[in-house]
């Protein structure tokens, strides 16, 4: 772990802080396979997608892997924003991984593995069909296979009600038309999200209530799974400031501990990852502190201890692969970009679409905002070949803003623009002449995501460019800080726009 990883969790004594990730990862679930814990989350429409994540105490976490590099359907080639990978669960059964995954306007999908780290196979189809959203597989202890999601009412016009299938024990199918085994309309609306379980004779399925800002989480349990199923709200705010502390998977430790990790909306952040104590009491699973969350915790028992690690942030563009902490707005190709002595290369890509704004563009590359606070530079050196070719830093959402370089006359333009998902065009705020190609950029994060733009000649002195921007997130997606370089004429092009590294560090 770097000493200049701008958040931490494990405090070194023994405990942990919440969150445990400070990161943009919506709608966790998460396994143990002998002293190993995978998670997995939503991406959306953003690749590569379905994120795997590794860990030995459920504390410190590593990003290893993707389990798909694109989304293999129609349209991802633009942005959708929003659409995409919603909600995956995860599972280990018959010697292989599982992840199951709802796409709402395509269906639910499932991919395999028999190698968390290594190949995925393809995205095949369960259930085809708008609407079908948050699956969750199930194999029973006598073969039978089950499989349990929500509806997005967007869709389907259905919602806070769960379905229950039967499914072939190979999961490539619904057996079914299924059964709706709860209607959380009254007491549990926008009931979502469900994960199933099985313990001490009872079928459980957790799942959160009460809508991502404020809601809560419900777990139901039955002896029969088919039902009927009882309900209690085993976690919720109470006195903390952890609003919404719901949608997650449950997990024991080799030692018997159980512990549940959910998410936190935070707005520009994003949904932000936590994990509460649980303890089993006349079979409830009654989560945190007596069911409000905790902020500080000794750490789960698994057996030994674990070194202190953070998911990287800066990348020094010095390896044959981009780091595992960048996506890109829509499905991405490899011609978009080289990696060499030079950093990381760009080359400009045309805006898709009537509106020439960056809302439309799908070769940003960006990572999540990893931290309440930080800063985020880069060092760029661009070599247009046409005067509509720009390149530079951007925070993105459904406000977003940039500094953009472009080729003006015989000398360089920096500028700051500002741009709206609504809006067709992008707005030029500031602008400074420059007499080189080559600038330093930063933008510096402050709490509550308030952004400062600035630029340097020298690495040294910044200065600022534009007014503060207040970050929004995105389409169920926090805030990203990234990297573009686009040309709006249509034009192809030889240009292109040379990151020599990115740094984030503590501000």
């Amino acid at each position: 772990m770097s000493k200049n990883s701008v958040w931490v969790s494990d405090q070194g004594d023994g405990t942990y802080i919440n969150p445990i990730l400070h990161l943009d990862y919506s709608d966790p679930d998460v396994i143990r396979v002998g002293d190993d814990y995978f998670m997995t989350a939503s991406s959306f429409q953003c690749t590569p997608g379905l994120p795997i994540l590794h860990s030995k105490d459920l504390v410190n976490w590593q990003l290893v892997n993707y389990a798909i590099k694109n989304v293999d359907l129609p349209g991802y080639d633009k942005p959708l924003h929003g659409c995409g990978i919603w909600a995956p669960s995860i599972r280990y059964h018959a010697g292989k991984f599982w992840i199951c995954v709802g796409l709402p306007d395509e269906g639910i999908y499932m991919t395999t593995t028999e190698d968390p780290f290594g190949e995925w196979s393809p995205l095949f189809c369960v259930k085809p069909g708008k609407g079908w959203i948050d699956p969750c597989p199930f194999w029973d202890d006598d073969g039978q296979a089950y499989l349990v999601h929500a509806f997005a009412a967007s869709r389907c016009g259905i919602k806070s009600k769960l379905i229950l299938h039967k499914m072939a024990p190979d999961g490539s199918r619904v057996l079914d038309e299924g059964k709706i085994i709860f209607d959380g309309t009254v007491d549990h609306p926008t009931l979502e999200g469900p994960k199933m379980y099985k313990r001490n004779g009872y079928y459980y399925i957790m799942a959160p209530g009460g809508g991502v800002t404020n809601g809560w989480q419900t777990v139901l349990r039955s002896k029969n799974v088919w039902g009927p199923y009882e309900d209690r709200i085993v976690l919720r705010q109470g006195s903390t400031p952890i609003n919404g502390p719901h949608q997650g998977g449950w997990v024991e430790t080799q030692t018997g501990e159980s512990w549940f990790i959910h998410f936190q909306d935070r707005n520009a952040y994003g949904r932000i990852v936590h994990l509460q104590p649980v303890a089993w009491i006349d079979d409830w699973p009654i989560m945190g502190d007596n069911e409000e969350p905790v902020l500080r915790y000794k750490k789960p028992n698994v057996g030994r201890e674990y070194p202190i690690a953070a998911i990287p942030t800066s990348d020094q563009f010095d390896q044959d692969k981009l780091g595992l902490q960048w996506q890109w707005f829509a499905n991405h190709k490899d011609s978009w970009y080289s990696l060499g002595k030079h950093g990381l290369r760009l080359f400009p890509q045309n805006i898709p679409g009537e509106r020439k704004t960056l809302w439309e563009v799908p070769n940003i590359v960006a990572q999540k905002f990893p931290a309440p606070e930080f800063a985020a530079t880069t060092k760029l050196t661009f070599q247009p070949q046409l005067e509509s070719e720009q390149a530079g830093l951007i925070v993105t959402g459904d406000k977003y803003s940039y500094l953009s370089l472009r080729k003006s006359g015989s000398g360089w333009t920096l500028e700051r623009w500002v741009g709206h998902k609504d809006q067709d065009e992008d707005q030029l705020t500031a602008s400074v002449d420059l007499d080189t190609n080559t600038v330093y950029l930063r933008v510096e994060v402050k709490e509550p995501a308030v952004c400062t733009f600035t630029y340097s000649l020298d690495g040294r002195e910044y200065v600022k460019l534009g007014d503060e921007l207040h970050a929004v997130k995105g389409r169920w997606i926090g805030s990203k800080v990234g990297l573009f370089s686009t040309n709006t004429t249509g034009e192809g092009s030889l240009g292109y726009a040379d990151f020599a590294w990115f740094d984030v560090s503590k501000c």
